[in-house]
């Protein structure tokens, strides 16, 4: 039993030490306890481990090659806000071109605000997942029939190194689980056994996350999100008469609400941390002493009314 035990310790130590960079520090002192441990072992205990450990160093050390061979991975995304005569229609349109061009429809919100002239206007947002090599092409699609594209955005995010370190990771807990399994086959006894399916369980469900992640970065290079908010033209335009601009002039009467606002909470904040402790440190010494004259003073009077009371008796 003890020396399956110390081969499956071997394994999982020697798992999180070669599994590249992303391995911490503080995770050091975990090897050299494995090769204290593991010095009184047989000769045979100590080859069974041997193999994967040359494996999984050479496909540390080779994870940075690997990462200046692969092919870049970049996700990108964009942000769009346009304005339309139709929000609803041009909604629907949105729709139709992540159809045709593979891709498919992440969300779509359809809902009523108001413009300055207080009309009931349509406005809707949209996202979409589109091939990435077709991004440019369905960003000139959208912008296409727009009264005007308010603003865009396009960002990119290289996860090249994070998608060879992943993949890094789940070649060494195969190989870990595979060394696992065939200790598994060869146990003699049901405590063995045992022992080592634990350990066969911690690195399984490693291996469905490490995949897990490796998959959505495959997902999400291979799609592209572009989220559209579509506003109706009705809602941009300001309100004017006779050359005077109401939604520019209301406009402004709030952002100096706002302002005023602003400057009063402040003064509020400042006045109950700052300002008030400093009055309060300063007038409570007069205010004790000004208490203190006053009681000195009627405790006199009262004795020098009670002197009176005695003479005249």
């Amino acid at each position: 039993m003890k020396r399956y035990l110390l081969i499956t310790i071997a394994v999982v130590v020697l798992l999180t030490g070669c599994a590249g960079a992303a391995v911490p520090m503080a995770e050091a002192p975990a090897y050299e306890n494995f090769a204290d441990v593991s010095s009184g072992m047989d000769s045979v205990a100590m080859e069974a481990p041997a193999a994967p450990m040359m494996e999984e160093a050479r496909s540390s050390t080779g994870s940075s090659v690997e990462a200046a061979q692969q092919e870049r991975l970049v996700i990108k995304n964009a942000d769009l806000s346009i304005t339309v005569d139709d929000p609803e229609e041009k909604i629907v349109a949105i729709s139709a071109l992540a159809d045709s061009l593979g891709g498919h429809v992440v969300n779509s919100n359809t809902y009523q605000s108001y413009a300055d002239s207080g009309a009931q206007v349509p406005e809707g947002s949209i996202t979409i997942r589109v091939p990435s090599e077709d991004l440019d092409d369905a960003l000139k699609k959208i912008k296409a029939d727009a009264v005007e594209v308010n603003s865009e955005n396009v960002s990119g995010e290289d996860v090249t190194d994070q998608y060879v370190d992943l993949q890094s990771r789940l070649k060494a807990k195969k190989a870990a689980e595979e060394k696992l399994l065939e200790i598994m086959a060869n146990a003699n006894t049901t405590e063995d056994t045992l022992a080592v399916y634990s350990q066969l369980q911690i690195i399984q469900s490693d291996i469905e996350v490490l995949t897990g992640q490796i998959n959505y970065y495959e997902r999400s290079a291979a799609m592209s999100a572009i989220s559209v908010r579509v506003i109706a033209t009705e809602k941009s335009k300001p309100i004017e008469i006779g050359g005077w601009k109401l939604g520019e002039t209301a406009s402004k009467s709030v952002q100096n609400l706002i302002n005023y606002m602003q400057g009063f909470v402040r003064f509020l904040i400042n006045f109950i941390i700052f300002i008030l402790p400093v009055l309060v440190t300063l007038f409570l010494p007069v205010y004790l002493v000004f208490i203190g004259l006053r009681v000195l003073v009627r405790r006199r009077r009262a004795k020098k009314a009670a002197k009176e009371v005695v003479e005249e008796k």
